[in-house]
């Protein structure tokens, strides 16, 4: 099967099980003008303005379409720093980009600076999104908007793989460059939490997370998610229910009972 379609049933894949509001996004760094397929919309060349990270990822994951954001595309410097699209100047790393804004002092805002994700500088020129299911490029890295109960599975389908949990920085600000930038660093999964930006000017939800993967993983994460499917945890839509004396796993009662717990 050619890889282009593997990519698409992934996509479909996703959406179907995980129920998800948004198509799934297929992220790729670009690392020459060449890399950028024919047809993927430029929005300085195309439409005369630039945009944010973040609104490149609603459009592709709302609208279905395929972007492309180089430098020259971007509106939001932090994207540029993160990614690894320019040196980071030195304003930036003194924390004057964040101080008085958002932090106590100049000193918490370098901290803060200094331990933003940033990719190698140089090393790509930019970032395309299209929704995985009908990309026309290889991406390196699957980006999932979708709520909590949604990020619950995800995560469970990870850990049926080798019993491993998610470890993610967690971060209000950057979310473009948070779901993007450690994973490409560390090939591990990441969930972000959706910045200020990305909710007041690229129409995210307040109730949204965002799950991002590497491409390389995606038969493992299908599989887990078919072997924890039909558990009760792991149902969508969720099934609600307060009671007491619930029925759980007789391993739980096992262990419980190791313990003096009365079960």
């Amino acid at each position: 099967m050619a890889m282009l379609d593997r990519l698409h049933q992934y996509g479909e894949a996703l959406e179907k099980r995980l129920r998800l509001r948004t198509y799934p996004l297929a992220v790729k760094m670009l690392k020459k003008e060449d890399d950028i397929p024919e047809g993927t919309i430029r929005p300085k060349r195309d439409w005369g303005h630039l945009l944010l990270t973040c609104q490149a990822s609603s459009l592709s994951r709302r609208d279905g379409m395929q972007l492309a954001l180089l430098k020259e595309d971007m509106w939001c410097s932090e994207s540029v720093i993160g990614l690894g699209l320019a040196e980071t100047p030195q304003f930036f790393l003194e924390g004057r980009t964040r101080y008085p804004e958002d932090m106590k002092s100049l000193e918490a805002a370098s901290v803060w600076a200094h331990n933003f994700p940033r990719l190698e500088a140089g090393k790509y020129i930019g970032i395309a999104t299209a929704p995985l299911m009908t990309t026309t490029f290889e991406p390196d890295l699957a980006v999932i908007y979708c709520v909590p109960e949604q990020i619950k599975v995800l995560l469970s389908a990870v850990a049926w793989r080798d019993g491993r949990e998610v470890k993610s920085t967690m971060s209000g600000k950057g979310a473009c460059v948070f779901a993007v930038a450690p994973l490409m660093q560390t090939g591990e999964c990441q969930v972000t939490i959706a910045c200020g930006g990305d909710m007041s000017w690229a129409l995210t939800s307040r109730d949204e997370l965002i799950f991002s993967a590497p491409i390389g993983m995606m038969e493992d994460l299908l599989a887990g998610l078919k072997g924890i499917e039909g558990q009760a945890a792991n149902l969508l839509p969720r099934r609600y229910q307060m009671k007491h004396d619930i029925q759980l796993p007789e391993s739980y009662f096992t262990v419980g009972r190791m313990m003096g717990m009365d079960v």
